[in-house]
């Protein structure tokens, strides 16, 4: 008898089976195409996403290389390597163009191209899709291009969102803010700010020996 009830439950078990899969079975094959077209797009847009992210760096190393010239007692060829990051800027997006703004801007400045250097550390520096890290750097670099030269008070302005505590540029835009404290005339503001960077245990020592130094300075002229 046992042998009777097991065959008519397998019978019963095969029916509704059957009967589900007649109702549900294309929902069934359509959800399992769409979890294997999920996971192959994923895949494929990692592998797309690292492909595409190692011809930039490809783009930008190959801008960079100009700076290493094959001869080693050869001076670098400053204005074709920034000539050639300009160019490679041009052709890639993101964090990566936004390197090869700011390595261009160096090399400007160090050809005397302080107003070109400027415009592109502005330009990095007012990009909302650029990390915000580098944002902050382009600004103190852009600040630092100016201290001689720019409105003073619009620069500190500039320079006031970096110098909140955790800011990794807090230290360098301490100095220059006390710099331009200096060129605006205010030697107590620029003594404060020098203790304040002498006293930072976050700050470089060599930032902090130099403020140590001038933190007195300024202190005796008040």
């Amino acid at each position: 008898m046992s042998d009777i009830f097991r065959e008519v439950d397998e019978d019963l078990r095969r029916d509704q089976i059957m009967r589900f899969w007649k109702r549900h079975g294309g929902l069934v094959i359509g959800a399992a195409i769409l979890v294997v077209a999920a996971t192959a797009g994923n895949v494929g847009w990692k592998h797309w996403r690292t492909t595409r992210m190692e011809e930039r760096t490809a783009v930008l190393s190959q801008a960079l290389s100009t700076l290493r010239p094959a001869d080693e007692n050869a001076r670098p060829d400053t204005k074709a390597a920034a000539d050639a990051l300009a160019a490679a800027s041009a052709k890639l997006g993101g964090g990566h163009a936004d390197i090869a703004r700011l390595y261009e801007a160096g090399l400007r400045a160090r050809d005397g191209q302080r107003d070109q250097a400027v415009a592109l550390y502005d330009q990095v520096a007012g990009a909302a899709e650029a990390d915000p890290m580098m944002r902050d750097l382009a600004t103190l670099m852009s600040v630092q291009l100016q201290l001689d030269t720019g409105d003073a008070a619009a620069l500190r302005t500039r320079l006031s969102p970096l110098l909140k505590a955790g800011n990794a540029w807090k230290a360098s835009a301490t100095e220059a803010s006390a710099l331009l404290a200096v060129r605006a005339g205010d030697t107590a503001g620029a003594a404060a700010l020098f203790k304040e960077l002498s006293e930072d245990s976050t700050a470089p020592q060599a930032l902090r020996a130099r403020a140590t130094e001038l933190a007195a300075l300024y202190a005796a002229t008040k």
